[in-house]
């Protein structure tokens, strides 16, 4: 298990967090209330997208062939070793802009750190992290603010653009369409065996491919026209993303548990107790929509709900389309996409996600 420190009398990073990654977000139904006392603002008819569906960022359109995507996302350590936290969280942020169907053009840096706790050489770390992945994508970190804070924070704003008619809103899937899911489930409940020092190397080591692995394939997937809705999988988990999908397209989705992939060994991870605390939140959140087989197990639950850090795409799109899906995501080197639902006309008045297990 990788726990390593810039200086050895520093504490861990993880021991300063309340929650890790994605497992910080405050919980859907408790900012669902928050943001139902926002007063209402006019939008111009430049934003493409707002907040009305809980996407992934902002849209601006500039011209006829220009658009402008911007979002910002940051979170505390989610892992001890300084670089490995700035590069997931780095990756994270720059997802949001892949989501939309764009690419990345620059970053900010956004830093809150403990300076009286952490070595300049440590907070660096992190900061080397975020600029490397930075420059996998291509893009410089041209800016950013610092503050001094009592728990270790670091991520990014991610500026990126995208041709108007290729932006991918999370709300425009169709009653038909097949999901895909371009990464495996299970970042928090290794997140949480690794807090516990139950996390072994092999462990550690996919935890860190994957939620270092930027979400490239988002632009090409754009460009297909049978891909009608596009968003990533963080923090609300498999089921709480699918449902945000869900209400915007006013459909109810099912999930065929047994296609979906998890990383590996996950599922005996939660068995055993290592579960974060965010997938209860969420569960509580939105859980009276999720429809569970009356066998489903425990632990099946849990990943369901499981914050996913710098998690996976998921992408509706017209079944007719679903080869040439999964042959994006190949050759963009995820090898575990998968087929793991369809969209259904809504049988309520409210959006539903039914969750199967295939024999």
């Amino acid at each position: 298990m990788s726990t390593a420190q810039t200086s050895a009398t520093e504490p861990r990073l993880t021991s300063l967090s309340h929650g890790g990654g994605c497992g910080c977000k405050i919980a859907p139904g408790v900012l669902s209330d928050i943001l139902k006392g926002m007063p209402a603002m006019p939008m111009p008819r430049e934003l493409m997208v707002g907040i009305e569906t809980a996407d992934d960022a902002a849209v601006y359109r500039l011209n006829d062939e220009q658009a402008l995507i911007a979002t910002t996302d940051f979170f505390m350590p989610i892992v001890d070793d300084p670089y490995d936290f700035g590069r997931i969280a780095a990756t994270n942020a720059i997802s949001d802009v892949y989501a939309m169907g764009g690419r990345p053009i620059m970053a900010l840096a956004l830093v809150g750190m403990p300076i009286n706790v952490l070595s300049v050489a440590t907070i660096g770390r992190i900061l080397e992290g975020g600029a490397s992945v930075c420059r996998d994508a291509g893009i410089p970190v041209a800016g950013g603010h610092t503050i001094d804070s009592v728990e270790a924070i670091y991520g990014l704003v991610a500026l990126g653009l995208v041709h108007p008619e290729r932006v991918r809103r999370n709300a425009d899937a169709r009653p038909g369409d097949v999901l895909v899911l371009g990464k495996p489930l299970g970042v928090g409940v290794m997140s949480a065996a690794l807090k516990k020092g139950a996390l072994d190397d092999a462990g550690y080591a996919q935890m860190i491919a994957t939620t270092t692995k930027l979400n490239t394939p988002g632009p090409d997937l754009a460009a297909l026209p049978g891909v009608h809705a596009l968003t990533d999988v963080t923090g609300f988990g498999l089921a709480g993303h699918a449902l945000e999908l869900a209400r915007g397209a006013k459909c109810d989705v099912r999930i065929d548990w047994s296609a979906v992939p998890l990383l590996g060994g996950v599922r005996a991870l939660a068995q055993g107790g290592f579960v974060t605390g965010a997938s209860g939140r969420n569960w509580g959140g939105y859980g009276a929509h999720v429809g569970l087989p009356d066998d489903f197990a425990a632990e099946d639950k849990a990943l369901l709900t499981d914050p996913q850090t710098s998690g996976g795409l998921l992408v509706s799109c017209d079944p007719a389309s679903v080869g040439a899906v999964l042959a994006i995501f190949r050759d963009h080197g995820f090898g575990q996409a998968a087929v793991v639902g369809e969209v259904l006309v809504a049988a309520g008045a409210s959006a539903q996600l039914r969750v199967r297990v295939s024999h």
